[in-house]
């Protein structure tokens, strides 16, 4: 089991003065003008937009170093309004592809913030074109971060992911279900089209197996239960996983979920226990935006 993230100011050339002669001063030779862009050069750069990674408390700016989003890590930095404060970093505007290196840039952002502070995770790939829009985003909803972030307040997201050997439940239940053994020996007796006793052993062995994992399942979150704030079950992947959850802990009860979770692992030695975090609440926290492409 695993346990676990300026624009240059326009310089101003000095003049340099000639000494005078004795009939008359020289005038200081003009400063020469700045060269404008051209039109097509300044649409081939992106205009850039503020990246948002999270909303946490904060009195005042905060600046995380250069982890940000992007081919060249950026720097993370906040934006603020009151004591509440987007966690961003610069980014072209436009869709921000969901490739494995962003996703984890994402990610590592997050569990940087969360080490000192209660974040709000926002979902993948949103993006403000401007401050002041995440400005008005905080201002907006500002009772209702200070709400999550009242609850979230001091806790942490794990997950832990249950897989077992199909074929080896299969086999098991083969001994222990009469009805199923009874099937199987007239499939192996039987002479001609065995159809209908290959769908009738097909479901008898299905239904076992969902009982069966549901059982799992539930002695599992019954064992979870007085340990965790809060629970969600999440749609199983593949054949093999029977269970997909992420549990919401105290972090005075972390200690205490960890040596639960083992004890549970050792009880149930025939599956096995893939166990992850902390991580950010990212199930139990859900900020969406619906944002103008750029």
């Amino acid at each position: 089991m695993t346990k676990r993230a300026p624009t240059s100011r326009p310089t101003t050339a000095r003049t340099s003065r000639r000494p005078a002669t004795a009939t008359r001063e020289l005038a200081p030779a003009p400063a020469p003008r700045p060269r404008r862009r051209t039109t097509a050069a300044a649409a081939a750069e992106p205009s850039l937009g503020k990246y948002a990674y999270c909303i946490v408390r904060a009195e005042r700016p905060l600046s995380f170093g250069r982890l940000g989003i992007g081919p060249t890590p950026t720097e993370v930095t906040t934006v603020q309004w009151g004591d509440l404060a987007a966690v961003v970093s610069d980014v072209p505007m436009g869709t921000q592809d969901p490739t494995r290196d962003n996703v984890l840039a994402h990610q590592r952002v997050n569990e940087t913030v969360m080490q000192e502070h209660t974040v709000l995770p926002m979902s993948f790939g949103t993006v403000f074109k401007t401050r002041d829009d995440i400005i008005e985003f905080l201002r907006s909803a500002y009772d209702a971060f200070v709400d999550v972030l009242d609850k979230m307040e001091h806790k942490l997201e794990f997950g832990l992911k249950v897989l077992w050997d199909r074929d080896a439940v299969v086999r098991q239940i083969e001994e222990e279900d009469e009805d199923i053994r009874r099937v199987r020996a007239q499939l192996a007796a039987q002479r001609g089209s065995t159809y209908f006793a290959r769908m009738q052993y097909g479901r008898l062995v299905d239904a076992a197996l969902q009982a069966r994992a549901e059982r799992y399942i539930a002695d599992i979150f019954g064992g979870l239960r007085d340990v965790a704030v809060a629970s969600r079950s999440n749609k199983p992947i593949g054949d093999r996983m029977i269970m997909n959850a992420a549990f919401l802990v105290s972090r005075q009860q972390e200690a205490a979920f960890d040596a639960r979770v083992k004890e549970l692992g050792a009880r149930f030695d025939k599956l096995t226990f893939k166990y992850t975090g902390p991580w950010p609440p990212y199930n139990f926290v859900n900020i969406r935006l619906k944002l103008e492409r750029a």
